[in-house]
């Protein structure tokens, strides 16, 4: 029988304790333990972005920790954006509605990655979505239709705060 270690967290508002290997990365501990496939797996190293999740709101690569390492922590995947009632949040709305995706693989790593940079910088310029987007490699869209779903997603949620929605 393998060495394990127990963890308690917190992934999408659900709290979790699990009993895992200590070496198991937390990639894969999400898609294979707790069945959260929106999370992909791609370079393992780091490059790719596909990983991307949110951890006590910061955005980090989840294939380059170990599960452990997330003992005690706060996670947000893809599965964890949309509104309470189902519905997709303003930013992957913007999404479908600029056509911000194709084969969707890079998808859940642009989408964390602009929520978490959404939400610190309100109103940023095309210029500084083009370099923040440059951690999360796309081959499919050229990029043009997911930085214009940005800058749509932060006008709306400027709109909606103002509203006080």
């Amino acid at each position: 029988m393998p060495e394990t270690r127990t963890i308690s967290l917190s992934v999408n508002g659900h709290k979790y304790e699990k009993a895992i290997e200590p070496r198991m990365l937390l990639v894969d501990f999400l898609r294979q333990t707790l069945d959260l496939t929106g999370t992909h797996v791609g370079c393992e190293h780091g490059v790719c972005g596909a990983c991307t999740i949110l951890i006590d709101g910061q955005s980090a690569r989840s294939c380059l920790m170990f599960a452990v390492q997330a003992k005690g922590r706060e996670l947000t995947t893809i599965e964890g954006l949309a509104n309470a009632d189902g519905t997709l949040s303003i930013l992957q709305q913007a999404f479908h509605e600029k056509h911000g995706l194709q084969c969707g693989f890079c998808t859940p790593g642009m989408l964390i990655t602009l929520t978490e940079h959404l939400r610190e910088n309100p109103d940023p310029t095309e210029e500084e979505l083009r370099t923040l987007l440059t951690g999360n490699i796309c081959r499919c869209t050229g990029y043009q239709a997911i930085v214009e779903a940005g800058l749509d997603a932060a006008q709306k949620m400027r709109v909606a705060q103002a509203e006080g929605v």
